[in-house]
């Protein structure tokens, strides 16, 4: 991105713009577009193709960097800025309350921390909004796991297989492996018998020992 244009910053506030996504090959169209019909220009935006796991990231670590008290961050909904909320509610703490940052989040009109006749609870409403956000989400992660700890302990009941398909050798292994462990017939041999790959036969060989 172009660097920004010196100005005094106690006399002009600015607006930036942050998106994210998490990979090169997914598309960010959608929030360079609503970022611009906000009135943001190319040179104030912000741009990661990494994922939302943590906050080290190349162009958010810059952004952190030319952020000055009451300038604007406007990204387009909360999880560009991260996906684990209680990581989000640290990380949206350090910018409104340490860097005095305000933020507005557009596909949450909510969450909209700027100072405005309208908006006298702005700050206030933004944190409480996280903060259900974010009890949301750790009972939804939650229920996900209880989910597939019921799920795993049903299937074992019924008696199915979980994990790995299990190696279901060639009708023949038995006679090849025996005629190999005897030394009747050499690797190669007994490679071509069975139409697998060395790799596999050692596999199936190992379990055959053990039965």
């Amino acid at each position: 991105m172009s660097s920004m244009p010196t100005f005094a910053k106690e006399e002009l506030n600015v607006n930036y713009g942050y998106a994210r996504v998490s990979s090169k090959s997914q598309n960010l169209d959608r929030q360079i577009e609503e970022l611009k019909m906000f009135g943001l220009s190319e040179a104030q935006l912000y741009v990661d193709c990494q994922s939302g796991k943590d906050f080290d990231r190349q162009a958010y670590r810059r952004l952190k960097q030319v952020l000055q008290p009451q300038d604007l961050l406007v990204i387009k909904s909360i999880d560009r800025l991260g996906r684990n909320y209680q990581a989000i509610l640290e990380e949206w703490a350090d910018l409104t309350k340490r860097l005095e940052v305000q933020i507005v989040v557009l596909d949450m009109p909510l969450l909209d921390t700027r100072s405005r006749p309208d908006n006298l609870v702005g700050c206030f409403i933004s944190d409480l909004v996280l903060q259900i956000l974010s009890f949301v989400a750790e009972n939804e992660r939650i229920n996900i796991k209880t989910r597939q700890a019921e799920g795993i302990r049903i299937a074992k009941e019924k008696g199915k297989h979980l994990g790995r398909p299990r190696y279901i050798p060639p009708k023949n292994f038995s006679e090849v492996a025996a005629c190999y462990l005897r030394h009747e017939c050499t690797l190669q041999q007994a490679l071509d018998q069975l139409q697998i790959k060395k790799s596999t036969f050692y596999k199936y060989i190992r379990n055959y020992n053990a039965v």
